[in-house]
């Protein structure tokens, strides 16, 4: 991959800040890790307390053509009636949660010094985030990106849970916002809330895409079979829910589908130890969990490295979707198996 870059030109309306992780290509021991970096964009004029330093010039691709991938459908006659069991859940996600809490703990540690600033000013500080560093513990104990950026920049309220604005996954590299004072807070929550901000991430999928550009539409829930991951929503999974109540499995996983929209452009189609991937750049139109790596496994092309929803991985495979529902196009199953 490309180093690390930013461009800052003042005349420019719109922020944009870009970032991508520097490896070509894993070595064999580091398969694990997913090969995805991000990058954040968001206008100006929406934003009036960021210097006018910050802001960069750049073309974002243009899609030329729709194409949406959607599950088939299942005639009714031969929609096979499940229903979930509560306590399944329950015991699933308890052991779930066990193996994230222990997975955190992993996080590596960062010094304050160490830190990448790529944008500081008085109200927000961006910082490139290394893979395999939490953004936000989710216990006090583990290491984290906040508590570094905290303690070399803090903030207007003395309070380091007031400097978050979004984060990224522990295997995540690319630039995170933080915010430095109430009101830079407040406009940034409403910049990502309002979808002002464009959301890019550099990927290796497996295989070959056979199309150069396109969008990805596949509303997504939460999993009852594999919480407290996600999966694309079909009206099967839907009906498996009736008669769950939010005290017995938790409300997120009853929540109503989300509509999900993700655009990607081919960077390039590249081998890797002689196995086919394409590189990719991803854009997240809605912003939701897992996301992309749910629309990518979706349609036969998961990303490399993704041990969640790769080949072999802890969620659903192919995003939950049948084999037979998948793209034609998409990287078969020994593929998969060979990279991961």
């Amino acid at each position: 991959m490309p180093t690390p870059r930013r461009t800052f030109k003042t005349e420019s309306k719109q922020i944009i800040l870009f970032s991508t992780a520097t490896m070509k290509s894993q070595p064999k021991h580091q398969s694990k890790m997913p090969l995805l970096s991000v990058a954040l964009m968001a206008s100006v004029q929406h934003a009036m307390w960021i210097s006018p330093y910050c802001a960069s010039a750049f073309v974002q691709p243009k899609i030329t053509s729709r194409i949406i991938v959607q599950p088939k459908d299942t005639p009714p006659s031969s929609t096979a009636i499940f229903l979930a069991d509560s306590s399944d859940i329950q015991a699933k996600l308890k052991q779930q949660m066990a193996k994230l809490q222990e997975r955190d703990r992993s996080s590596h540690s960062i010094a304050p010094d160490d830190l990448n600033v790529v944008y500081e000013d008085e109200h927000i500080v961006v910082v490139n985030k290394p893979s395999g560093v939490l953004t936000v513990p989710t216990n006090p104990t583990n290491p984290s990106l906040i508590q570094a950026v905290y303690a070399r920049f803090g903030c207007e309220s003395n309070r380091m849970d007031k400097m978050v604005v979004h984060r990224l996954g522990m295997d995540t590299s690319g630039l995170v916002v933080f915010a430095r004072t109430e009101s830079a807070l407040r406009s940034m929550n409403s910049l990502f809330r309002t979808r002002k901000i464009t959301r890019q991430y550099e990927a290796l999928v497996c295989g070959h895409l056979e199309k150069d550009e396109g969008e990805i539409e596949l509303p997504l829930m939460r999993d009852y079979e594999f919480p407290p991951y996600m999966r694309v929503s079909t009206e099967e999974h839907q009906r498996a829910l009736i008669g769950l109540s939010a005290g017995d499995v938790g409300k997120k996983i009853l929540e109503s589908p989300k509509e999900s929209l993700t655009r990607y452009v081919v960077e390039g189609r590249e081998e890797v130890e002689g196995k086919e991937v394409t590189r990719v750049t991803l854009t997240s139109v809605s912003g939701r969990t897992h996301q992309l790596n749910v629309h990518c496994a979706a349609i036969g092309h998961p990303i490399v490295g993704d041990t969640v929803y790769g080949y072999g991985g802890e969620a659903a495979p192919n995003g939950g979707l049948r084999p037979e529902e998948l793209p034609e196009d998409g990287a078969s199953e020994e593929l998969q198996r060979d990279i991961a």
